[in-house]
């Protein structure tokens, strides 16, 4: 039995005046539940349900937020039963990613920030010293630097992994005292539904959390151009990104927004056998991390031409290796893209490079899967740095592998398209690659390693994105900073 949801709104379900639309399971084409289709109407009343909540949720004890988060967490693990197939049928993520880092991802943000929420706000300022003006008398000046809600934040999340992006916003939202209008991804919005009612049993004050959800982009545009909604953070497309830019920028509404990638591994000519071993490993996670739907992915393998026919090899025999199916299979490494439509748009990328001149190294033609939407790990070669396929992000299973002559080659090339949100660098020397990574125009960049560290802050340079989160400096994004002066 499928399930048919409300609208969460003011602590409550809500019947949508449009109806539902169904979410459909991208492994077996069928509804995993309805979603309600909001109106603008009922988003103006989520908006509103978060604005008279702010005054009570922004002045309650930062201990007691606290304590909500964490009995969030407690909660949302107490349902992971219930939840993971959920999450797992509505994203067709593999059975092993959404047990161990969909839902449990989720759960360690609520906890971090339920820490966050009792980090100092305030920073003292030394006393200085002010000779008497036309203004005010002289004397010694004591301030602080203190960190304020922002007001009501609308959260627009993406769908590859729709808990863990929308508690990385609510969260640090909520623990600096800000109320919170959710619109997830009409994608997979279901799991992100039921957090309304955890929030509520875990304390949370009615309207402080809200949720609406929406087939099509009337919701999220709605949401952003409301003008009681104070902060906007969103995480998806470059192009949606700018358009929610615009909107914001009649208000001068606050934007957090992590956008899209075309993350560049350069592999250096002095990367020894461990090393490339590391590079290769790193570089086919675009293949076996949730089918490459995932904006810090590598798509991009920038190898020195002495090592490249080796790396190009070894990518395909690890592509090749790797089992295309049913995500609720346990030996399935790569399951479905998340729609048709989707699906539809890697193909075009893949025939379009074929089209320019590139050689399909593996891949790029359809599997013989049915039902699902599935699209097998592809690498491509013999391409030149300024095709399409190099060029934009793609959000599936490809790899573009392009080789290079000298660093400032290499630089060149990572440097050259729009994005500029996660790189990587593999060498056998860690301060050379230290080194090239300061001429990298990316927030992030890793080195031998795709990992990441919890505690940095995420964003992008350039198309990729505004501002960052992460760590502490998510409770930085989610605030607004005042001075406070007096006379000692």
């Amino acid at each position: 039995m499928t399930k048919t949801y409300g609208l969460w709104i003011d602590g409550s379900w809500r019947i949508p005046a449009r109806g539902h639309y169904p979410v459909i399971n991208p492994a077996t084409e069928q509804p995993v539940g309805h979603a309600p289709d909001a109106a603008p109407a009922e988003v103006a009343a989520a908006v509103e349900a978060a604005r008279t909540a702010l005054p009570l949720w922004s002045r309650t004890d930062p201990r007691e937020r606290a304590a909500v988060l964490d009995r969030a967490a407690a909660l949302l693990t107490g349902r992971a039963p219930e939840l993971v197939p959920l999450l797992q049928a509505e994203t067709g993520a593999t059975l092993r990613l959404t047990s161990r880092m969909q839902l449990p991802t989720a759960v360690d943000r609520f906890r971090r920030y339920a820490r966050g929420a009792v980090e100092p706000a305030t920073v003292p300022l030394a006393p200085h010293p002010v000779g008497a003006t036309p203004l005010a008398p002289g004397g010694l000046i004591g301030a602080a630097a203190v960190r304020r809600p922002i007001g009501v934040v609308a959260c627009i999340t993406s769908y590859n992994f729709p808990l863990v992006n929308l508690v990385g916003k609510a969260a640090p939202a909520l623990a600096m005292g800000n109320t919170v209008v959710a619109k997830p991804a009409p994608q997979d919005p279901l799991a992100c539904l039921e957090l309304g009612p955890i929030l509520k049993e875990a304390g949370l004050p009615d309207g402080a959390f809200n949720v609406v959800t929406g087939s099509g982009p009337d919701a999220g545009a709605a949401l952003v151009a409301h003008p009681d909604t104070d902060l906007v953070s969103f995480t998806g497309s470059t192009a949606v990104g700018k358009r929610i830019a615009e909107t914001a920028g009649r208000s001068m509404k606050r934007t957090l927004m992590e956008l899209g990638g075309k993350g560049a591994a350069i592999v250096l000519r002095d990367a020894d056998d461990t090393v490339l071993r590391s590079a290769v490993a790193g570089v086919g996670s675009v293949w076996s991390f949730h089918s490459g739907q995932i904006c810090t992915a590598p798509t991009r393998v920038l190898v020195h031409r002495s090592l490249y026919e080796r790396v190009v090899t070894d990518l395909r025999d690890y592509a090749e290796s790797l089992t295309i199916g049913d995500p609720v299979d346990n030996s399935t490494i790569v399951g479905p893209l998340i729609s048709a439509a989707q699906r539809d748009r890697v193909e075009g990328h893949v025939a379009g490079a074929r089209e320019q001149g590139a050689r399909i190294a593996t891949g790029g033609h359809r599997p013989d899967l049915k039902p699902g939407f599935y699209a097998p790990p592809t690498l491509i070669t013999d391409a030149d740095p300024a095709m399409t396929v190099a060029q934009e992000e793609i959000f599936g299973p490809v790899v573009v592998a392009l080789p290079f002559d000298d660093e400032d080659e290499a630089v060149r090339i990572a440097n050259g398209t729009p994005y500029g949100l996660y790189d990587y660098v593999f060498s056998a020397d860690t301060g050379r690659a230290w080194a090239l990574a300061a001429r990298l125009r990316s927030g992030n960049v890793g080195i031998n390693t795709v990992q990441r560290h919890p505690e940095t802050p995420f964003g992008g340079f350039k198309d990729s994105g505004v501002g960052r989160d992460g760590g502490s400096f998510g409770l930085h994004a989610y605030s607004e900073l005042q001075s406070v002066v007096w006379t000692s």
